[in-house]
């Protein structure tokens, strides 16, 4: 395992990963970092645990509306499929 240096908020981390996910743990990093820095900004505060917290939260919030984006996606995809399939079956038997 390779031994990844990053830096989250003027932290610097040793990340353990395979040594083709040093440029994907990087770029997570900076994602994060950025992200961090961003709440930093809208909320005036400089505890970097709070700051932390909130930066999770806003990350959850975004992948709980992506995930139920998806899915309400796949249904409407599944439905439609259903929906052919049930016209194919019509039309074979006229």
């Amino acid at each position: 395992m390779e031994t990844i240096q990053v830096e989250i908020f003027g932290q610097k981390y040793s990340l353990k990963g395979g040594s083709s996910d040093g440029r994907y743990v990087r770029e997570l990093a900076a994602f994060v970092d950025g992200r961090m820095k961003e709440v930093q900004k809208g909320t005036g505060t400089a505890d970097g645990f709070r700051i932390a917290i909130l930066t999770a939260l806003n990350i959850a919030d975004e992948l709980y509306r992506i995930r139920a984006q998806q899915d309400s996606t796949q249904k409407t995809v599944s439905n439609g499929i259903d929906r052919i399939m049930e016209l194919t079956a019509d039309t074979q038997h006229r």
